[in-house]
């Protein structure tokens, strides 16, 4: 059985910290690329960072670009996102999200929530 478990999300003040995890099971993990989406309420699902299966590429979105890592440990299947000096527009569900020709799964999310 497939599954993407997304952890670490929560309520924080602006400028806090807080790092994601996503592991993964029930597929060959290290070969797929991996990424993390978000979702705010009301708008549509925005892509945040991409890793390539052996993490040697990153990209992150313009709006992130300074303040978010991605990186993966393949021996753990996991995928994490560092997310520093958050902001309230950074508030949104954050997806997990592996990928590779013709195959794909998503997790089920983990609520960012950022106060002012």
């Amino acid at each position: 059985q497939v599954e993407l478990v997304e952890s670490g999300g929560g309520l924080v003040q602006r400028g806090g910290s807080l790092r994601l995890s996503c592991v993964a099971s029930g597929f060959s993990f290290s070969s797929y690329a991996m990424r993390w989406y978000r979702q705010a309420r009301g708008k549509e699902r925005e892509l945040v960072a991409d890793i390539s299966s052996v993490g040697g590429s990153t990209n992150l979105a313009d709006s992130v670009k300074d303040r978010f890592t991605v990186s993966r440990d393949n021996a753990k299947n996991t995928v994490s996102l560092q997310m520093n000096s958050l902001k309230p527009e950074d508030t949104a569900m954050y997806y997990c999200y592996a990928h590779r020709v013709f195959r794909d799964y998503w997790g089920q999310g983990t609520q960012v929530t950022v106060s002012s």
